[in-house]
């Protein structure tokens, strides 16, 4: 077992019986699912759940999970998903799987979000993954412009050659900028300009990081 499956089947023991939970997107929330739809089936514990991305959904309806619309829910008790980096303040970047917004948005309609990783994903300063905004494709190349003027270093994120769609049909643009001094100066910047919908910087929004070793896991909480 890697450190993924290990914080994966970790977190899904805060799951409780009847609870409204969140399904983060990414490799290591796909074995968070899998562990979870085990639960269910085998303690039928009566989960009603809110898929952050398309894929997760489909997974864990496969798995056997119940899988509603997030406007069928008012709020959710518990919210698991990954991370691409965190540091030791919960601070974090997410958006690798392209599902930054929804993640976001479920994560803040989230009574507690839990945070699953390997230990490669903990650092001290978050910035050398690069860092993902979804944007209006309306304004993709006056923002690119604008963003490489500002020095942010923009790429946009692919799927073969064409620009990646993410479920909400916007574009993501992918920022390479080594190290964020600020996180929270830095995404209200962002969320400043004209075009950006949202970025991947996870600020004050997560309460617990369960990190996956090599033969047991940690778990950092929010102070």
């Amino acid at each position: 077992m890697d450190g993924k499956e290990r914080a994966a089947k970790r977190a899904c023991e805060y799951v409780e019986q009847g609870m409204t939970v969140g399904l983060g997107t990414g490799s290591t929330a796909e074995y968070m699912i899998l562990y979870l739809a085990k639960r269910e089936e085998k303690e039928h514990l009566g989960l009603t759940c809110v898929a952050t991305s398309t894929r997760s959904g489909e997974l864990a309806r496969k798995r056997g999970l119940k899988v509603v619309g997030f406007d069928e829910v008012e709020m959710l008790d518990l919210t698991i998903d990954g991370a691409d980096e965190i540091d030791y303040s919960l601070s974090g970047i997410k958006g690798g799987g392209g599902s930054l917004l929804y993640e976001k948005l479920v994560a803040s309609a989230s009574k507690k979000v839990i945070w699953i990783a390997d230990e490669s994903k903990m650092v001290d300063r978050i910035g050398k993954f690069p860092l993902p905004i979804e944007i209006v494709p309306f304004y993709h190349d006056k923002l690119f412009r604008k963003l490489s003027e500002e020095g942010y270093h923009p790429k946009y994120r692919l799927d073969g050659e064409k620009p990646f769609v993410t479920d909400g049909g916007n574009y993501i643009f992918d920022l390479h900028l080594e190290e964020i001094l600020e996180p929270k100066v830095l995404h209200e910047k962002l969320k400043l300009m004209t075009g950006v919908i949202e970025t991947g910087l996870f600020i004050d929004l997560t309460d617990m990081v369960i990190v996956g070793g090599e033969h047991q896991e940690r778990v950092i909480e929010k102070k």
